[in-house]
């Protein structure tokens, strides 16, 4: 899968924790097992496109004359992780769930902006 489709893909998965979060009653009981059974079974797939999309990113950043830096593709792969469990768990505060959100479609953004740059260089 390309760098791009799978931004796209993170960007749009974001979007839905987002307005999962938002629209959940929480928090939820962290001892629930059953829960914890599902909340794993329903985010392995989520935990395995953020690492795929982080190891793309990573090759992308690296060596290239590209605006977003190796650590801020780090970075954002945490911080979708945290969107991840939080959307689940609402264990956090609205303000910083926001915070998450918003930064992580701002690295996403600033590659589907640096891969459009190449393409365009013709690189």
């Amino acid at each position: 899968m390309t760098l791009r489709k799978l931004t796209y893909e993170m960007k749009t998965l974001i979007d839905e924790l987002h307005e999962k979060f938002i629209h959940t009653e929480g928090p939820v009981d962290k001892k629930d097992y059953t829960f914890f059974e599902k909340v794993k079974e329903e985010t392995k797939p989520m935990f395995d496109l953020t690492l795929e999309w982080m190891k793309e990113a990573e090759l992308f950043v690296k060596n290239r004359g590209v605006k977003v830096h190796p650590n801020q593709v780090k970075s954002t792969q945490e911080n979708m992780e945290m969107l991840i469990l939080h959307s689940y768990y609402l264990d956090i505060d609205k303000k910083r769930f926001k915070e998450l959100h918003q930064s992580s479609h701002y690295v996403l953004d600033m590659i589907l902006t640096d891969i459009d740059n190449q393409e365009q260089a013709g690189i």
